[in-house]
């Protein structure tokens, strides 16, 4: 195996999915972002606002009002050889995994590509 993306397997010469193994010579790859806003209380908030109940009587209790907006979603990365496709899906956390997983899929392209 030289790259693990999601659950492919790329292999000098195939693309290993739960689908089946399709050729790599010669496939198509797309990623997609997609990306959603979640807004959350942060945990210093959470934490400071329990702590501070016995010191303010329930002031600090608006802290847990204080909202973070985290941004999460997920890339899913499309490989098209011949009559076959497969699609993964795989959840990121932040902006990183997406280079990873662009990184990645340009590699194989090249691989594809020889």
């Amino acid at each position: 195996m030289i790259v693990q993306i999601g659950e492919m397997e790329i292999t000098s010469s195939l693309i290993r999915t739960p689908a089946g193994d399709f050729p790599l010579a010669g496939s198509r790859w797309q990623v997609n972002e997609f990306w959603v806003p979640q807004r959350r209380t942060p945990l210093w908030a959470k934490i400071v606002g329990v702590a501070g109940i016995c010191l303010t009587a329930g002031l600090s209790l608006l802290l847990l009002l204080v909202k973070a907006s985290i941004p999460q979603g997920t890339v899913t990365v499309t490989v098209t050889s011949g009559p076959q496709q497969y699609v993964a899906r795989i959840a990121v956390h932040d902006e990183n995994d997406v280079i990873n997983i662009n990184q990645q899929v340009n590699y194989v392209r090249s691989l594809a590509a020889l």
